[in-house]
């Protein structure tokens, strides 16, 4: 009898369950539909860190940051316009004064400058920055920096339909990750 009790309630249970319908069965996720923006990929070094890139003070010309971009996009980059960067230069020994520069206008980079990758399908480019284009985009001299201080620049993304990606609008899964390698951030260290 104890059994048949048992059975009869687990059933009842069953038909419940069966019975109850989610409120959720008719909203499907249309993820075609998403809003979706991008990303620009680093594909040379990876990976990228903060420390990866150094200037000479003592060979400012011929010390660069050197990496390669791929811009990423749902199109295969087919909606990417332009890769605009801002500078600024953070004086971390104040002991010449503090000469610390704020955000600049550094360089926009056309989509047109970006060729398919045969193997990707997205568009990439080869961006070189070096330390004197940086010293003479923030408007110092050599003697107003020293070993330890460094540049820093920050990229936004944009696409023809007007939106901009950066750090500030872009999950850290994208910024932060290694499968994305994309921070949209890059510093310049200077070194001796």
């Amino acid at each position: 009898m104890k059994y048949i009790k048992q059975l009869s309630l687990v059933a009842l249970l069953g038909v419940m369950v069966m019975g109850c319908e989610s409120p959720l069965a008719e909203e499907k996720l249309d993820e075609f539909n998403l809003e979706q923006g991008g990303y620009m990929r680093i594909v040379t070094p990876f990976p990228v860190n903060n420390a990866t890139f150094n200037v000479s003070k003592a060979n400012l010309g011929g010390t660069k940051l050197e990496l390669v971009h791929e811009a990423v996009t749902p199109s295969k980059g087919a909606n990417f316009a332009q890769y605009e960067l801002v500078i600024r230069f953070v004086d971390a020994t104040p002991a010449n004064g503090t000469n610390n520069v704020a955000d600049k206008a550094f360089r926009t980079i056309a989509a047109s400058t970006f060729s398919a990758d045969p193997v990707t399908g997205y568009p990439r480019a080869t961006m070189t920055i070096t330390g004197q284009e940086a010293l003479t985009a923030v408007g110092l001299t050599a003697d107003q920096i020293s070993a330890g201080d460094r540049f820093e620049f920050r990229g936004t993304m944009k696409l023809t339909d007007g939106r901009a990606f950066n750090a500030l609008n872009t999950g850290a899964n994208i910024t932060g990750g290694p499968f994305y390698s994309s921070p949209f951030f890059y510093r310049i260290n200077v070194a001796e």
